[in-house]
């Protein structure tokens, strides 16, 4: 946190002190041009099962060892080269780049249904890519 001001709020928490970032007003917006997309009717009976029994099955409690920090790890690794006076270039295996295409598109209630019906421990059949459909605009 660096280069300007912040408005904060400081506040105990257990044996001593939590500070929290705030917004200044003018950084606010309403939250209604963000949802005004949002339909008022009711969900489909089978997506809300389907939409429970995924967010019941993946409901864990949060380990916050199982993320790693790849950015700072690479970052120190360039550092300590540079340092050593080897290579200043950073190489990226195709391997871990995720590829981008527009051509894998699925049926994702078909796909949620299987994954739900498969159970942990397998995976899901492949299932065929659903027609590409145009958004009309208004």
């Amino acid at each position: 946190m660096r280069g300007r001001e912040y408005l904060v709020a400081v506040r105990p928490c257990g044996d001593g002190l939590l500070l929290e970032t705030l917004r200044y007003a003018d950084e606010l917006r309403k939250a209604e041009p963000m949802f005004s997309d949002i339909s008022g009717k009711k969900a489909e009976k089978d997506l809300l099962d389907v939409a429970t029994a995924l967010i019941d099955r993946k409901t864990a409690p949060f380990d916050a060892a199982a993320f790693k920090d790849n950015y700072t790890a690479a970052l120190t690794e360039l550092v300590k080269r540079k340092m050593k006076g080897k290579s200043n270039r950073v190489s990226v295996d195709e391997d871990e780049r995720p590829e981008r295409r527009g051509d894998n598109v699925v049926d994702l209630m078909s796909a949620l249904k299987q994954s739900l019906e498969a159970g942990d421990g397998t995976k899901p059949a492949k299932s065929k890519p659903a027609p590409s459909r145009q958004r009309k605009s208004a």
